[in-house]
């Protein structure tokens, strides 16, 4: 992974696996949603910045950290999504979202439905949790993974169309209406490729299970010039759901 690094920090399940520590560590800043910098104090490292309604955060740290943090009082988003509209208006686009899931299933899955849109402003962005890896996928690209890997494929926008090459069970212009038909699959080498159907969004899911701390070197997708790359999406209007 590239350098400059800003990691958005979420106040779901603090990172313990090799490879979520290990971006934490080699972040260039840390931009916690709202209590997460608690949990990110208590393990010796100070927040960059604090961003949310701030609601969560002991009046201790706010007093300390007064000159770090952004406070928003509309309710209309979450504190990650205000976290993301902090780092975008510094021009910090090199980002991996930590924190984001565990402690609620419906925070979540609210989550993993904003980083598909976040990705319409931030197409490389990340979300790394102590299991696994979600990006964004569109257009053709090709991922990186371990051979033996587990890899799911999941639409946001049912009927979207994918034909996947170098995977145990490989796909054929098939169409995904359901979450489900297309995870549970496996890497057969050290990458794999992806056709998506224009102007669709797949959510990629890279299983972590025995993998080692480097593996996202080199992680980001390769992303080609062609006639069958969908066209730019229009700037994102709103964001919203989720609690984190």
């Amino acid at each position: 992974m590239s350098e400059n690094l800003t990691v958005i920090l979420a106040d779901g399940d603090f990172p313990v696996h090799a490879v979520p520590v290990g971006l934490l560590k080699r972040a260039a800043r840390v931009v916690c949603c709202d209590g997460a910098a608690c949990a990110l104090l208590a393990r010796g490292r100070e927040p960059d910045l604090i961003v949310g309604d701030l609601d969560s955060l002991p009046p201790t740290i706010k007093e300390k950290w007064t000159d770090r943090t952004v406070h928003f009082t509309e309710q209309e988003s979450n504190d990650l999504s205000k976290a993301f509209r902090c780092c975008t208006a510094r021009n910090w686009h090199n980002i991996v979202i930590l924190g984001a899931t565990g402690k609620r299933e419906d925070h979540t899955l609210g989550n993993l439905s904003l980083l598909a849109e976040y990705a319409q402003i931030v197409p490389d962005i990340r979300m790394v949790t102590d299991h696994g890896i979600f990006s964004v996928a569109r257009g053709q690209q090709r991922f990186k993974a371990v051979p033996g890997q587990q890899i799911s494929l999941i639409a946001i926008d049912p009927g979207t169309r994918v034909t996947a090459r170098g995977l145990k069970y490989p796909l054929e212009d098939l169409a995904l209406n359901m979450w489900w038909q297309g995870t549970l699959n496996e890497a057969l080498e050290d990458e794999f490729f992806l056709d998506i159907s224009p102007d669709r969004r797949l959510l990629v899911y890279h299983n972590l299970n025995g993998v080692s701390e480097n593996f996202t070197d080199g992680f980001f997708p390769d992303r080609r010039n062609k006639t069958r790359r969908p066209p730019a999406r229009k700037t994102l209007k709103k964001i919203f759901a989720g609690v984190y």
